[in-house]
């Protein structure tokens, strides 16, 4: 068999990949792309120690560690997100930048009297 078809598929896999992390707003989607992205690359590792004919067979013991990674990535990101949900009943990205500590807050969130005490202080 020849190089080109584990390279091909695993570049439109990662190109798969990096479109849904791009594209995507829902935090579980996100982690599938990466997912797919890191498969695409432990395809590569095994077509090229394969076509290389390496006798320590590197690359498999470097897809062995991929899969180990991708693993704790993915119990540590469900985690992640689990937080999320239960903080803000969505797993949307873009709602997920507002849970730092702001210096004002939201304008959601500030008191009704609020507003006019900042009016009467500068006055």
């Amino acid at each position: 068999m020849h190089l080109a078809y584990p390279v091909v598929l695993a570049a439109l896999l990662f190109s798969i990949g990096v479109y849904g992390v791009l594209a995507r707003r829902n935090a579980v989607l996100v982690l599938m792309s990466v997912e797919l992205m890191l498969n695409a690359v432990n395809l590569n590792l095994v077509a090229f120690d394969t076509w290389l004919r390496d006798s320590l067979h590197a690359g498999q013991a470097l897809t062995l560690f991929t899969i180990t990674v991708a693993a704790a990535e993915i119990g540590l990101g469900l985690a992640i997100v689990l937080l999320l949900f239960r903080a803000r009943g969505t797993a949307d990205i873009d709602r997920a930048t507002a849970l730092g500590d702001p210096a004002e807050p939201l304008a959601e969130e500030t008191p009704a009297g609020a507003e006019a005490l900042k009016g009467q202080a500068a006055a």
